[in-house]
């Protein structure tokens, strides 16, 4: 028997989503047409044996979460529930805490993994890696090739060529160690919980002595606070108890709102093999589809257009949007309710819900994407700001945002509930 745990974070983490996680939670948000969260369970779903997924993280139970977990359940025909910690707890701690569950019904192995990657998931191809080495380790690690310089933003893994055992690990060094790196997807064995518990009661004792001592900072912090990376992987490395699978696939993070366009896009190629009904082709009488394009069924596209609708490549149109006739998208994802009047274009964007693009205005953003040109490179975690002015990027429209007709907004993010009456370049309109 097998079981997957997601670590889906909380309201606290997250904040370069914002401000499109005021309005869902980030693990909800759509990638692709359908919520981030979808892959990892569709993904767990295919691998025999799975009995159980279960969702860890500090957000407080609510309404959109408890339906998605309820249509999850439906869908997939698999055990999905929600683990909420006390607190935010660490990569380990909230594993920690939940032990019991999580081993409930004895199983042999089981998943983890972070809700903020999008990737091939090679489940089955970890788990064959697996028990081809025996059940003497506890853990195997997913793990892709970066380049040298974007490799000193992620864990590092030194690896035995022969035996593909983890000699080394580092987070995220000063200076180059390999350019191998952690993916935050994991399979243990329920012996991962002894070395967990070994850190956890080692914090208890700095913790007693750190009062006793009277470091009052210190005796603020949890002694349940634990980070897989640096408190445990550090020390299973060159025990023969850490391994590595490294992945040929896809793999990105989803840190930001432009890297969630990328993860799309991922996506989106994905489904020419995995979900071919999920993509739409060129539609006689008004669209023409250019490349991988997910349209909602309930999104309608003006159907007496004169003037071609064009979409794509990399566009996701969610439900109930209206487009009107003329309409130039690429690159995008068009959230619920929206409404792209005639002649509007938007290019690198996100548009949020129940938002409308007057006609002939244009929304354009600065994509992030990886250097084409490296085939190791990774999507960069940009700042919001650098040289005293806002980093180029995607634009953001927030829910409810109306953009008036032949108004341009480039490069710039919008919160909520924004009547605009001019254009705006390289700002946050608050």
């Amino acid at each position: 028997m097998l079981k997957a745990v997601i670590l889906i974070g909380g309201p606290q983490k997250g904040t370069r989503f914002r401000p499109l996680s005021f309005e869902v939670p980030k693990p909800l948000f759509p990638v692709a047409g359908v919520p981030m969260l979808q892959h990892h369970i569709e993904a767990c779903a295919k691998v025999p044996g799975m009995k159980e997924i279960i969702l860890i993280g500090f957000y407080q139970p609510n309404d959109a979460l408890s339906r998605y977990l309820s249509s999850a359940q439906q869908e997939f025909k698999i055990l999905v529930r929600y683990l909420q910690e006390f607190a935010p707890l660490g990569t380990g701690g909230g594993l920690y805490h939940f032990r019991d569950q999580i081993l409930s019904g004895g199983p042999s192995a089981f998943f983890l993994m972070n809700a903020d990657v999008c990737s091939e998931f090679p489940l089955l191809e970890m788990l064959r890696f697996h028990r081809d080495h025996g059940d003497v380790h506890c853990a195997v690690v997913l793990a892709t090739t970066a380049n040298r310089k974007q490799s000193l933003n992620y864990g590092c893994i030194v690896e035995s060529q022969k035996t593909h055992e983890v000699l080394h690990f580092v987070e995220k060094p000063a200076t180059f160690v390999s350019d191998i790196i952690n993916c935050g997807i994991y399979l243990f064995t329920p012996e991962i919980f002894t070395h967990i518990g070994m850190v956890f009661q080692r914090n208890q004792e700095e913790k007693r002595n750190c009062v006793y001592l009277g470091d009052q900072l210190w005796s603020r912090q949890r002694a349940e606070v634990i980070h897989l990376e640096q408190d445990v992987f550090t020390s299973l490395a060159g025990q023969q108890q850490l391994y590595v699978y490294k992945t040929q696939g896809f793999w990105s993070q989803i840190k930001s709102a432009g890297s969630a366009i990328y993860a799309s896009r991922l996506y989106l190629n994905q489904y020419l093999q995995t979900h071919p009904e999920r993509l739409v082709s060129s539609q006689e009488g008004g669209c023409t589809v250019n490349g991988n394009v997910f349209i909602h069924p309930t999104a309608l596209i003006d159907p007496t257009a004169v003037v071609s609708v064009l979409l794509g490549p990399n566009v996701s149109i969610g439900k109930g949007v209206c487009i009107g006739a003329g309409v130039r998208v690429r690159e995008s994802i068009i959230l619920h309710g929206a409404s792209l009047q005639d002649h509007c274009c938007v290019l690198n964007s996100i548009v949020g819900w129940d938002s409308t693009i007057g006609k002939w205005a244009r929304v354009e953003g600065t994509p992030s994407d990886p250097n084409p040109n490296d085939p190791f490179a990774k999507i960069n975690s940009e700042t919001l700001f650098r040289d005293g002015g806002l980093t180029p990027s995607i634009t953001i429209l927030g829910c409810n945002v109306n953009i008036p007709s032949e108004v341009i907004i480039r490069n710039s993010i919008v919160l909520p509930h924004k009547d605009l009456s001019r254009s705006f370049k390289n700002q946050i309109i608050l």
